[in-house]
């Protein structure tokens, strides 16, 4: 997990765009706040490091589909 980088696309195992990594807070990837939806856009969101299905290039994927991935408000 140490390859992850801020500006890092992040894409579910479907290829649906996630987020992008802001930078990595232990083990929580915090996302953009500019990926954060409508009513949210003042906080940052957060996924946990365990649903990194893989790293390639400038991507991160996930191990589950966009729609499946929780995310967090806090840290």
């Amino acid at each position: 997990m140490s390859e992850i980088r801020e500006h890092m696309k992040i894409i579910g195992k479907d290829g649906v765009h996630v987020g992008t990594v802001d930078r990595i807070e232990g083990q929580l990837i915090k996302l953009t706040k500019k990926d954060s939806p409508e009513g949210h856009k003042d906080h940052h969101h957060y996924i946990d490091r365990k649903y990194v299905g893989a790293v390639e290039g400038d991507v991160v994927k996930l191990s589950l589909n966009a729609d499946a991935v929780p995310k967090t408000e806090a840290a």
